[in-house]
């Protein structure tokens, strides 16, 4: 395991610092990345948990509608009805 500090700011914006525990193994893919297309680690980082975040909000959305206790369920064939298809 490795302990990567990284620092991340954009242009004018309140900025974190943010420090993660990663296997040596992907961090060295990490670095070899980074060699390979000049960005930096932080740029691949924040795309990554930008994406992956996004993924998560949405995830955790939709199981909080599932768990709505006047949720209202629809067949395939309801709902294309309810919308005119």
């Amino acid at each position: 395991m490795r302990v990567v500090m990284y620092y991340m700011y954009d242009k004018g914006d309140k900025v974190s610092i943010l420090s993660v525990r990663i296997p040596d193994e992907i961090h060295e893919r990490l670095a070899r990345l980074v060699e390979k297309t000049r960005r930096t680690k932080s740029s691949f980082i924040n795309e990554m948990i930008e994406t992956s975040l996004e993924e998560y909000e949405e995830a955790y959305l939709a199981l909080e509608r599932l768990n709505e206790k006047n949720a209202r369920y629809l067949t395939t064939e309801e709902l294309e009805e309810e919308l005119g298809l």
